[in-house]
């Protein structure tokens, strides 16, 4: 069954590996950090979203990684729960408090940062507290790069990622780059680099490709030097110029819907979890460029609804708000 070209929601598993935290975000928008009257608590963290966009499509998610046994910990959990996120691999840190960032919202809606984690719950997650029964039964397994920084956390994902892959899921990952949560920018690039090869399907926003690649141009030749030959799917996002699409036999690009856009956050994790949503049934999508095309189409409209209202998980669309967009374009 189609719809517009797009087809139905899988029901197969989308695992979404690594943190969750709670943004902090200011009410006045285009004011520094130290300038804020004040702040809103927007829950967040990519793979998190990512989850949570699957579910708000219709789709089966859980989430795997640990937050702190505080209130805020709890409060996440919670928030998963009842957007109908599994929470089987949910783990509760008791010594290490949850994690939280203070975003500046700049007044044309991009965003900076500011962590607190130092560790926080979701760094210190050990291979051998992995749920891997629930890992093995994803049919995708979808993960970002911010939990490869520091150990323990970081031998759970690589051990996440082989379980997964061995059991037969496909592999997303959207290595998702926040440059002040790395040691050094060199070392940001080698990390995110390293598994590079193990993925079956990629998106990088065009701030990750010409950092990734040291290469301002963003045009095929420069992101072809990110493609390898166990990928399926290179994906490329540009905001309001939509998105491009590199796998073996072709590629392209598909405009963006334009809409009123007051808060980029959560936009990538929405058209992420749209894209996963829509192949985890039916992963020759993948080699069909006419149906891919309508499914990115599709995540390109989740991203662009995703962007009309203040905070990620609170503007992730439902399936009807998206063909609303499509249709009315």
């Amino acid at each position: 069954m189609t719809n517009n070209g797009v087809p139905a929601t899988g029901k197969g598993l989308i695992v979404s590996f690594g943190e969750m935290l709670i943004d902090f975000v200011p009410t006045e928008s285009g004011v520094s950090l130290a300038e804020a009257p004040g702040f809103l608590k927007a829950p967040g963290g990519a793979p998190a979203n990512v989850a949570i966009a699957v579910a708000r499509l219709g789709g089966k998610a859980a989430f795997v990684g640990k937050l702190g046994d505080d209130e805020f910990g709890h409060m996440l959990a919670g928030i998963l729960k009842q957007y109908g996120v599994t929470g089987e691999g949910i783990l509760f840190d008791q010594g290490a408090r949850t994690a939280l960032a203070f975003v500046t919202l700049r007044a044309n809606g991009e965003r900076e940062f500011m962590f607190y984690r130092n560790p926080s719950a979701d760094m210190l997650l050990k291979p051998d507290e992995l749920n891997f029964e629930l890992i093995k039964s994803a049919k995708v397994f979808h993960y970002g790069s911010i939990s490869l920084i520091v150990e323990p956390c970081r031998s759970a994902h690589l051990k996440a990622m082989e379980v997964a892959k061995d059991a037969g899921a496909l592999l997303s990952y959207d290595p998702n780059l926040r440059l002040p949560l790395w040691p050094s920018a060199e070392e940001a690039r080698k990390q995110i680099m390293s598994i590079w090869e193990k993925a079956d399907v990629i998106k990088v926003s065009d701030v990750e490709l010409e950092f990734l690649t040291g290469n301002p141009k963003i045009d095929d030749e420069n992101a072809l030097t990110l493609w390898k030959d166990n990928l399926k799917l290179l994906l490329v996002t540009l905001g309001e110029n939509g998105c491009r699409y590199y796998t073996k036999h072709f590629r392209g690009s598909v405009e963006a819907f334009h809409v009123k856009s007051v808060d980029t956050t959560g936009a990538g994790d929405s058209f992420v979890g749209a894209l996963l949503a829509k192949i985890v049934d039916d992963q020759s999508i993948l080699e069909d460029e006419q149906r891919l095309r309508g499914v990115l189409k599709f995540a390109n409209a989740c991203g662009a609804i995703t962007t009309t209202k203040k905070g990620a998980i609170p503007a992730l669309p439902t399936e009807s708000e998206a063909f609303t967009l499509i249709k009315g374009a």
